[in-house]
């Protein structure tokens, strides 16, 4: 009797261990896949070729590396072409260099920050001398002063300042002469009155010409 019993409990061990390991238990894995996964963003990254291409064009060492010298030049080309000055070779910049895409590359869309805003990245032109403001001196306005109260187009003394009234008699002086009705002193006013400029003057004047 003992021996049966002892036969029993052990077939129902047994059969309790194998149901055990028969049992699907899921797997990390299957787990993973079955929640949305979030697609990688893609690096635009140029090859050695076009790389050399770029440095060809920028008139640099050709290395096929991007080294600080064709990083500097990248960065003066992007801004003078309408591009964001990133220093980096991105699709936009080899598009806009001519150098054609590889088939991956073309896979990747241009990114928005590659492109200049209309505020900013504009190139900016350093050489180029600011523009002078045309100031009239003291004797001047006097003169400009004295000729319109005898042509009655102002009753005041000449003061030598340019009040209100002053600038209404010029505005009505430059609409009599072709001129536009600014009421400031300004240069074309000046030479319509015969008043001579000052050396200062004439130097600003060629300097704002150029």
């Amino acid at each position: 009797m003992r021996k049966f019993i002892f036969t029993l409990l052990v077939t129902f061990l047994v059969g309790i261990s194998i149901n055990a390991q028969t049992t699907p238990t899921p797997s990390p894995s299957n787990a993973q896949a079955t929640t949305e996964t979030k697609p990688k963003r893609q690096i635009f990254r140029a090859t050695k070729d076009q790389i050399m291409q770029a440095q060809k064009q920028l008139k640099v060492e050709e290395t096929g590396k991007l080294s600080d010298e064709t990083r500097a030049a990248i960065k003066k080309f992007q801004p003078e072409n309408g591009l964001k000055a990133t220093g980096t070779l991105n699709r936009a910049t080899l598009e806009k260099m001519g150098i054609e895409l590889t088939d991956k590359q073309k896979e990747i869309p241009v990114s928005p920050n590659s492109l200049a805003s209309a505020e900013t990245d504009k190139p900016t032109d350093s050489t180029k001398p600011k523009r002078t403001i045309f100031r009239a001196s003291k004797e001047q306005i006097m003169e400009a002063q004295k000729m319109l109260k005898t042509n009655n187009f102002y009753a005041g003394e000449a003061t030598g300042k340019l009040d209100d009234a002053t600038r209404d008699g010029l505005k009505k002086y430059q609409a009599a002469n072709a001129v536009s009705p600014t009421g400031t002193l300004n240069q074309v006013t000046l030479e319509k009155m015969g008043i001579a400029l000052t050396d200062k003057q004439k130097e600003n004047s060629m300097k704002n010409s150029q």
